[in-house]
């Protein structure tokens, strides 16, 4: 892999960040992209700015004409800073861009995204343990972006722990997840979150989280101190099973992801990665998967693999087992994850 940075920033982004950010970044060695350029085997940084409506078509149009080259960002691993001058738009326009990205072939760091909202508003919070200006926490966070950038490398595994919440009997989703499941070689624990077998967090203070992360523990004792969160600690790479329910991940599966901070304090995700499988019955699967990029990879902190999800639409029980070419799609998964993870 090339370690020399590459840079994908629009013509409108620049003027915004000419002066003010890639000076107090610290970009010394950097490649600006330019139309045509190779971007396979590259550590990339993406920098946006979006309008009034949440969009950055420049850098949209820069990712259109990587869509049509050939192999798209085979290789590569990725981040992003996302800027915008209102209090909205960041964390869409994030997981809309890596969404696309990552369904190109590009992976993306734990913690992938730095957010700038109007008036570095987003980074208050920080200030109360950092004793800094709001745009100095800013900088501090887009060059530790950088350097995990400039440190990252593909990440292997051999043990997977898929979770869901379906009946194999009737769940067109578990069952695309069993297709892609029987063709990997790799050690495979699935755990089955039943109906009210994980309270929703009931929102502890830092300290207190902190308290039972020590113990190992949370203040509910359930299915999730007993079982999982050890068994996500022990993975390599964790498997959601996601149907689509109102275009959201199920109750149960963000029950989860919300009780998740426990762990979270105590440990970094960075060296987990996270593969979806995703099926709805009209349309949205992208919906569901971009919530799964914002709340495990920007959010959590987990690594995203390339074409980490796999997505398909069935509206009748185990329909999707009978879908025209679906046998060679999850071979297709199967084969990037063990080629990915080897």
């Amino acid at each position: 892999m090339n370690h020399k940075l590459l840079v994908l920033m629009s013509p409108t982004a620049r003027p915004a960040f000419k002066k003010q950010a890639l000076d107090n970044l610290s970009l010394v060695d950097y490649d600006l992209y330019y139309q045509g350029l190779d971007v396979r085997n590259r550590r990339i940084l993406m920098i946006s700015q979006v309008d009034s409506l949440g969009y950055d078509l420049g850098l949209m149009g820069i990712i259109k004409d990587i869509q049509e080259s050939p192999g798209g960002f085979e290789g590569s691993i990725g981040g992003l800073i996302v800027k915008s001058d209102w209090d909205l738009y960041t964390k869409s326009s994030a997981q809309n861009m890596i969404f696309q990205c990552n369904c190109l072939g590009l992976a993306f760091v734990g913690h992938s995204v730095v957010e700038i909202t109007k008036d570095y508003r987003n980074f208050e919070t920080w200030q109360k343990t950092m004793a800094m200006s709001l745009e100095e926490i800013c900088f501090y966070h887009c060059r530790a972006l950088i350097k995990r950038l400039e440190a990252a490398k593909k990440l292997a595994g051999k043990s997977i722990l898929s979770l869901h919440s379906s009946a194999l009997e009737t769940s067109n989703t578990l069952g695309l997840w069993h297709l892609v499941k029987n063709n990997l070689s790799f050690e495979n624990r699935e755990i089955y979150i039943r109906n009210g077998s994980v309270a929703d967090c009931k929102g502890c203070s830092f300290q207190t989280c902190i308290g039972f992360g020590k113990q190992a523990s949370c203040y509910y004792d359930d299915i999730m101190v007993e079982e999982v969160l050890p068994s996500i600690q022990e993975a390599d790479y964790l498997v959601w099973v996601c149907p689509n329910y109102n275009d959201s991940i199920s109750a149960n599966l963000l029950a989860v992801i919300n009780r998740l901070t426990v762990l979270y304090r105590q440990i970094s995700f960075h060296d987990k990665g996270i593969y979806a499988v995703v099926v709805s019955g009209n349309s949205g699967s992208d919906a569901v998967a971009k919530q799964l990029i914002g709340a495990l990879n920007i959010n959590k902190g987990f690594y995203l693999p390339p074409k980490f999800v796999i997505m398909a639409t069935a509206n009748a029980p185990l329909k999707v087992l009978t879908l025209e070419g679906i046998h060679d799609k999850a071979l297709r998964m199967a084969k990037r994850m063990e080629e990915h993870m080897g």
